[in-house]
């Protein structure tokens, strides 16, 4: 069990750093299951979110709409209409088009290959092709019609002309909750409703959450959040019920590419050097684990992913640091601080004394 004064003393691991078992460190006997998570390969992902539907569907999660009207919300962005994750989206796919100039295709993508591309010459409504240099047409009334003016912005916005050709490439992610080895939410639930579980994950109560919100700011992915309909916190479990059951959770059950994989953390993180490896031989320089390192900011996630670009392209910090890293050095300085005062006020009442 943590002690709290080498915890602040900077002797121990409590709230920042490498931590080997943080079911034992939360108070579990030795006996206690293997730490389990997810790894998620990215490479693998197809975006078709049959893991969103298995989440809400196990685990009874409500609509992320808040009325009738938002029920069948469109962001209006991509095909990824659930937009991020929160207190009613506990998986998220996202589907991000990374468009660069054309030629500048990766092996992440293709190679060599200009996947994505629209060539020149496509097929105009009417017969024939387009133009290859920005030209008018001839209208069916009489006059010309330029046909960029028709596309929103000009043409400009994300729309593939001849004069300004561009490769595409689809990146996709199912995003989690990261279980992460030192949780922010958990450090500063004042109430105990976040609690850390025996096989290592990090849980809600409902039944004791009094949605303070707290554990919202606390979190450096952004991923828990408040829900308005009932107050209370919500995230991802786990599955913590299939968990004590034997069986592995809902989305990795529905995933029919195996892009995310469950099991021990340590046999996930193995797998996940391999295919790292695998990727490196193959050209694929680009590819990278997140959340693997015990050494980063929240001392390893036990929900990683490999992914295909820097992190900041699927929306995810490149840094991430637990909110209570810092803690045991602002206390120290407080104390400090503190010590200071009262010397500086001994000090001048013996002063006035004289």
């Amino acid at each position: 069990m943590t002690n709290v004064f080498d915890a602040f003393a900077g002797t121990d691991n409590a709230l920042y750093g490498p931590l080997p078992d943080p079911a034992a460190d939360a108070g579990f006997d030795a006996g206690h299951p293997k730490r389990v998570g997810f790894f998620t390969d990215t490479s693998v992902c197809i975006g078709c979110k049959a893991c969103e539907v298995a989440c809400k569907e196990w685990n009874l999660v409500p609509d992320d709409g808040t009325d009738a009207s938002d029920l069948y919300r469109l962001t209006g962005m991509s095909y990824d209409n659930t937009g991020d994750l929160g207190a009613s989206t506990w998986r998220h796919v996202a589907f991000i088009e990374d468009v660069r100039p054309h030629g500048s295709a990766t092996k992440a993508h293709g190679g060599d290959v200009t996947t994505g591309r629209i060539p020149s010459g496509l097929p105009a409504l009417g017969g024939g092709a387009l133009p290859s240099t920005r030209e008018t047409v001839p209208a069916p009334g009489g006059g010309t019609v330029d046909l960029l003016s028709l596309l929103p912005d000009d043409g400009a916005h994300g729309q593939q002309t001849p004069d300004d050709e561009r490769d595409v490439r689809w990146l996709m992610a199912s995003d989690v909750c990261k279980h992460c080895t030192h949780a922010g939410c958990l450090d500063n639930c004042p109430t105990g409703a976040l609690f850390r579980t025996e096989f290592g994950t990090v849980v809600v109560q409902d039944d004791i959450c009094n949605g303070c919100g707290y554990c919202v700011p606390s979190c450096p992915y952004g991923v828990i959040d408040v829900r308005g309909s009932d107050g209370g916190a919500h995230k991802c479990t786990l599955c913590y019920d299939r968990l004590g059951s034997g069986l592995e959770p809902a989305c990795a059950k529905a995933c029919p590419t195996q892009s995310i994989q469950f099991g021990d953390l340590d046999e996930l993180q193995a797998a996940a050097d391999a295919r790292l490896a695998e990727l490196h031989d193959r050209g694929v320089s680009e590819a990278r684990l997140y959340g693997r390192d015990e050494d980063d900011g929240v001392g390893g996630d036990g929900a990683f992913f490999l992914l295909l670009d820097e992190p900041e392209v699927y929306g995810l910090p490149p840094d991430p640091i637990v909110t209570t890293r810092d803690l045991p050095e602002m206390w120290r300085n407080a104390a400090l601080t503190a010590v200071g005062l009262g010397v500086a006020a001994v000090a001048a009442f013996w002063r006035g004394r004289r």
